[in-house]
């Protein structure tokens, strides 16, 4: 009997040994793969279906874990639910501790993983305004990506996100320095970044790549982001197969791609095909990425819009923004009334966090009207419609501007000069607005100084457009500071390449 029971623990030791020894496995089987790709399309009960299939039959394949991340990171990214965040925290952390404690340490995915899943929490924290935990997370995901690197020099995986890591610590702004001190020897440029991407991309065009419109998608914004390259951008996006009629996600990304490089009407095409069935999750953004290109168009019916992403939305961000465009609207629509109304639900809802917010708030606060010609002008611009926004200022007295609105004046006839590629008269509407509005709390001045580096740099003059950078980055604007800066520091960050 004594020798039958240490047989016994023998072989049980042993399976044990040997189950320990190798470790789960990851492994994006054909149910896998179409499960990551159901989580990306917002599809998330099928999702949820395949999964719960892969685990059944595979019950040591731990890809699931990073599938279902993806879903949760969407989760949070698109409804900003506090409750909801605290709750699937917890779920996260058990998921890596599960992919710690199990997972086969000499696999490629098993640092990665671990990696990428702290990489999109990085991003849900900046949204729930925990800077420390996010800068954190990069921190830890950084020092995993390079072990991995280190390990295995050609997963491609890997260099998928840092080659993003890469291309982006550089442009991080100085307010933020304390935060690139917890990021330890994470260095980069732009460029070397764009390359490790790119190196991704043409491995993909030769092999099954799970990840390869994940790594388009993401290219694309980096040359819209990060090298300023707005049209390369739209090629690139449209390159990719992305499909609005068939995702949401893949609706968002073109149409922000186009709101972004000038192609309002094309916007406007492309969120009017996003499915809206109940086998999506719900997306109610691009409501109020339609409402908001509708108005750029200074078309009369983009309420409408903002009132369906007002109903729908639970999160923070962009509620006061609703509002003000609400507003917008009705002045436009010849409604004053309207817009003092909205304006006083601006300040009361929502959260005057993010730089859109901020800027609403402070409207709503300040009790001025904005002036309707320049802001016609603003929305146009915005839109892309460069000479219809010219020829409306241009008919204008300058006098017949005052204050704030006459720093504007010059401002709005900057951009749109900019817009309309006439860069010698731009820059001396820049200049003016830099003359007139350094000392000012609006964002005017220190974008005025921002475009100018844009412009010198496209022109190749270098020592121009780097003190113009350098004087954006010492200005400090009330509002969309944190953004403006950053695209200073991009800016920068291609000069020294």
């Amino acid at each position: 009997m004594h020798a039958l029971r240490f047989s016994i623990f023998v072989l049980l030791f042993l399976a044990t040994s040997l189950s320990c020894a190798a470790g789960k496995y990851f492994h994006f089987t054909a149910d896998a793969k179409t499960a990551y790709e159901k989580a990306t399309d917002l599809r998330f009960g099928e999702a949820y279906a395949l999964l719960a299939k892969v685990r059944l039959q595979e019950p040591d394949n731990l890809i699931v874990h990073h599938i279902e991340n993806y879903i949760d990171f969407f989760k949070l990214y698109i409804n900003e639910n506090e409750e909801e965040y605290k709750q699937l925290k917890v779920k996260r952390d058990r998921r890596l501790a599960t992919i710690v404690e199990k997972g086969n340490p000499n696999s490629p995915y098993y640092r990665f993983v671990q990696a990428d899943i702290r990489l999109q929490w990085a991003l849900v924290r900046l949204r729930f305004e925990d800077y420390l935990g996010a800068f954190t997370e990069v921190s830890k995901a950084y020092k995993l990506l390079k072990e991995n690197e280190a390990l295995y020099p050609d997963f491609m995986p890997n260099k998928k996100d840092l080659g993003i890591l890469h291309a982006m610590v550089g442009t991080i702004p100085d307010s933020y320095k304390w935060g690139v001190k917890l990021l330890g020897g994470l260095e980069g440029t732009i460029e070397e970044g764009r390359r490790e991407v790119e190196t991704v991309l043409k491995y993909a065009e030769a092999h099954d790549f799970v990840f390869e419109k994940e790594t388009k998608v993401l290219y694309a914004l980096l040359l819209l982001h990060l090298e300023n390259k707005g049209d390369t951008a739209w090629q690139a996006v449209n390159k990719a197969g992305l499909s609005p009629r068939r995702s949401p996600l893949e609706c968002f990304v073109m149409a922000h791609v186009a709101m972004r490089t000038g192609r309002n009407d094309q916007a406007i095409e492309l969120l009017q095909l996003y499915p809206k069935s109940g086998a999506y999750f719900s997306f109610p953004y691009l409501d109020y990425m339609l409402g908001l290109s509708k108005l750029r168009r200074l078309d009369r019916d983009a309420a409408p819009y903002f009132k369906a992403y007002l109903s729908a939305y639970n999160g923070r961000n962009f509620i006061k923004e609703t509002y003000q465009k609400l507003g917008w609207q009705s002045l436009i629509n010849g409604n004053e009334a309207g817009y003092k109304r909205h304006m006083l639900n601006c300040i009361a809802h929502g959260y005057s966090v993010a730089g859109g917010d901020k800027n609403a708030q402070q409207e709503a606060e300040s009790g001025i009207v904005p002036n309707l010609d320049l802001l016609r002008a603003r929305l146009l611009f915005d839109g892309g419609y460069f000479q219809k926004g010219y020829q409306l200022l241009a008919k204008q007295a300058t006098d017949s501007f005052k204050g704030a609105h006459e720093l504007e004046y010059f401002y709005r006839l900057g951009r749109l000069l900019h817009g309309m590629e006439r860069y010698e008269e731009a820059l001396q509407h820049y200049q003016l607005t830099l003359d007139k509005g350094a000392d000012s709390p609006w964002f005017y001045a220190c974008n005025a100084a921002l475009q100018m580096g844009i412009i010198y740099e496209e022109q190749g003059k270098r020592t121009q457009a780097r003190a113009a950078y350098e004087r954006c980055l010492g200005l400090k604007p009330e509002e969309y500071r944190v953004g403006l800066h950053q695209k200073a520091k991009a800016g920068l960050t291609r000069l020294e390449q």
